[in-house]
């Protein structure tokens, strides 16, 4: 199949380390190998910096900013790329582990396919999870030593076919003699002796240098030649430190004379000039570990005989001959490897020409061939969805009555944790009155399971009264497992949430003591949220005390904060539309429903006609904004949360805007009697039962569970306390609206305009 356009993420030039140098390379093997090929780069940005790239990289990506990340997966699905092609190393990436790549993989449309700079025998619990989820994700894992198959086999147990070795690439130069070739540098008279790349501790040469006495003594002619830029984060932390030791090192040793550093990052073909000079590679690295080494595969592409400790690579690329090992710092075998091949020039010149021929096949066109086979693959064999009908099918809708299983298994003796890991509770993230006051409001619409509903009521209202901070009139929100709240104020969404809960409490709970309860912190909470500043709050709080008017239709401070919400509420629609957006705000974000539903309800409680048909107007736009080309409910995604006056992305769509969405088209049936109002419920409600965009289920009905998320390419299998409730709310509304004998009036519109003899406008 052809490939029509790659997605590229990595590290670029002008960044100074092994991954940008090798990235780079790999897109110019790849456009060389296919000039009509579209290759676009998505550069890494370590904190702190910025870096003025080329042309080539379409999309900058800062290491620890989420937003980028999803900017970024936006701009790749946008660009109509067929294969992410990933380059993979520990610290490039944000999050733990680099974990927050996969909110970016996790978000395009294309197969991916990653390659493994590293490869660990033993990672920690974070990096084994980011790898163990790239495998998921990826068509194809590419690694570029036979050991990195082996350590993905027996550590994280992912099989071989998923597995590709593509040696790392080489440039192809002709193989040339050193005659003529040191004089440019300064190297005539020598025997020359190479170390290049970044300078770090970890590289070993300590061990060079130690052994250089011997190796003097033997071959005066000798020259170890350093070349390379200190590492940009050694730098960072202490400055040339380490190179001045090892200077110090040299001249404590009588050395000085046979050393000679090249400090600077160089071009590559200027390197290459360098390393063709050379007699001789050595690689004193320290660590076993290292799976690959570019500055190694370039050494024997160019035809030189290597001394090396046996780090993966070295002991696989070095296995027919073509270099010595010697262990890991000792100085000794050093000496005696380096001065036993010197002493042997038709030895060298045989291992040489050995090395060069081993080259051939790494060079830059064989990896861009191998990789071009691998992405060609991973399109081929990308799952195509069956074709579907342009208007979804007419099914039998079946609507399951609340359960608290999942409920109970979230909740203990404080409340209802906030996350789970699968359908685990996660008792790391404590918990948080959101959660708790969303559950003490669905155990007042649970019917037919009130005893157990109304004992899970009173541990979440205990928890509900707890957050209550008087002398700030705040609520607090999060508390950890231990007990212990972590703030002392939380944010105004759940100062909001709480109010609305404790209205609903007043006019809904089944017993006379929870609604006393609730009336009597409702009269402490509610003057407090005067100063609410967001309309999503606004909305909540009109809510709550819509509820507090359906019990106690007298109640002066309700009343007001109806009447004052439902202003704030129109007046900011009429600030926020314009032509093609009919919205309260810029953006589209969560619980998008309640705007409408609020200023809907606000309207027939205050009898305003011309509020009341602007709030259907707004719940029928965001309805549209809802649905999918077949006619299928469609969550706001996440990723449209940052964009400004624009249609809603797909993705991630979360189980929140479903329940919103079937608790605000319910009232608008209820209000107008408009038969197309049940039916966008309906819709609503099917969403989790597999009628949406993936054609997957939400929800465990065995137990009432329901999963975190809709994501482009799969469902997060994770059940926090947001998602279960949100579906048992959506289970609880349908069900009582299915029973409901009596059908919706269709004269309450009527209603409205025969209480009303003036329109109010808005103040």
């Amino acid at each position: 199949m052809t490939i029509k356009r790659i997605a590229l993420i990595g590290n670029s030039p002008p960044r100074l380390c092994g991954i940008s140098t090798f990235t780079r390379d790999v897109r110019e093997a790849l456009v060389a190998a296919e000039p009509t090929l579209p290759v676009d780069l998505y550069a890494m940005d370590d904190p702190g910096s910025a870096h003025a790239y080329g042309p080539e990289v379409v999309c900058s990506i800062r290491q620890e900013e989420l937003a980028d990340y999803v900017q970024a997966a936006r701009r790749i699905n946008e660009s109509g790329a067929d294969v992410v092609l990933v380059q993979h190393e520990y610290g490039i990436f944000g999050g733990p582990a680099g974990a927050l790549l996969l909110k970016l993989l996790d978000r395009v449309d294309a197969p991916v396919v990653v390659t493994l700079h590293t490869v660990l025998e033993q990672p920690n619990s974070e990096q084994r999870a980011v790898i163990e989820a790239l495998a998921r994700r990826a068509f194809k894992l590419i690694v570029m030593a036979e050991k990195g198959v082996q350590i993905l086999q027996a550590v994280h147990g992912i099989g071989g076919d998923q597995v590709a070795i593509v040696p790392h690439g080489v440039p192809d130069r002709p193989f040339l003699s050193t005659d003529g070739l040191k004089e440019a540098f300064g190297f005539d008279g020598h025997r020359v002796l190479l170390t290049f790349g970044l300078l770090s501790p970890n590289k070993g040469i300590e061990t060079i240098i130690r052994a250089l006495p011997k190796i003097v003594a033997a071959h005066p002619d000798v020259l170890y030649v350093i070349l390379g830029a200190t590492h940009p984060h050694l730098v960072a932390r202490e400055g040339e430190a380490y190179r001045e030791s090892l200077a110090a090192l040299a001249a404590e040793l009588g050395v000085s004379q046979h050393v000679r550093f090249i400090d600077g990052f160089l071009d590559q073909e200027r390197l290459l000039d360098y390393l063709q000079a050379t007699d001789m590679y050595v690689t004193p690295y320290l660590s076993v570990t290292q799976i690959t080494s570019g500055t190694l595969s370039y050494a024997v592409a160019l035809g030189k005989p290597v001394v090396s400790t046996p780090y993966w690579h070295a002991e696989e690329l070095l296995a027919d001959g073509i270099g010595r090992l010697v262990p890991f710092g000792d100085v000794d075998g050093f000496s005696t490897a380096i001065n036993d091949l010197l002493d042997q020039p038709e030895l060298m010149e045989r291992m040489s020409r050995e090395a060069y021929q081993v080259g051939r096949t790494m060079t830059w066109d064989n990896l861009a061939r191998a990789y071009l086979d691998i992405c060609a693959e991973a399109v081929a064999r990308r799952p195509v969805r069956l074709a579907r009908a342009t208007v979804a099918p007419e099914r039998a809708l079946e609507i399951h009555p609340p359960k608290l299983d999942a409920i109970e298994r979230m909740t203990d003796g404080t409340g209802m944790l906030q996350h789970s890991i699968f359908s685990v509770p996660d008792r790391d993230h404590g918990y948080c009155v959101d959660d708790n006051c969303r559950a003490l409001m669905l155990m007042h619409r649970i019917d037919g399971l009130a005893e157990r509903a109304d004992e899970l009521a009173r541990v979440y209202a205990s928890f509900v009264q707890h957050a209550w901070n008087g002398d700030n009139g705040r609520f607090r929100n999060f508390m950890s497992f231990d007990r212990g709240w972590l703030e002392e104020e939380g944010s105004e969404d759940s100062f909001g949430r709480s109010l609305w809960t404790i209205g609903v409490t007043v006019s809904e709970a089944r017993n006379q003591d929870l609604r006393q309860w609730g009336l009597h912190l409702f009269d402490q909470v509610a003057p407090f949220s005067l100063a609410l500043a967001s309309p999503r709050t606004w909305a909540f709080a009109l809510l709550g005390a819509d509820a507090v008017l359906e019990a106690h239709p007298d109640h002066a401070v309700a009343r007001r904060l109806v009447e004052e919400f439902s202003d704030r509420l129109w007046r900011r629609l009429r600030i926020g539309r314009r032509e093609g957006w009919i919205w309260f705000e810029s953006v589209l974000a969560y619980d998008n429903a309640r705007l409408p539903e609020a200023l809907m309800r606000g309207a027939h409680r205050i009898g305003n006609m011309a509020m009341f048909d602007e709030a259907v107007e707004v719940l029928a736009w965001l309805d549209g904004q809802q649905t999918n080309a077949l006619g299928q409910f469609r969550a706001v995604g996440t990723d449209s949360f940052w964009r400004a006056y624009e249609p809603p992305l797909p993705f991630d769509q979360q189980p929140l805007e479903a329940w919103a969405t079937v608790d605000a088209t319910l009232a608008a049936h209820r209000l107008t009697g408009d038969a197309k109002w049940l039916a966008a419920a309906r819709r609503a409600y099917a969403w989790y039962l597999g009628e949406n965009d993936l054609d997957l289920p939400m929800v465990t009905l065995a137990d009432g569970g329901c999963y975190d998320g809709l994501m482009s390419n799969r469902v997060n299998l994770n059940q926090g306390a947001e998602s279960i409730l949100a579906f048992q709310f959506a289970c609880a509304a349908m069900t009582r609206a299915t029973a409901r004998e009596d059908r919706p009036s269709n004269d309450v519109h009527a209603s409205l305009k025969a209480v009303l003899p003036k329109l109010r406008a808005p103040r």
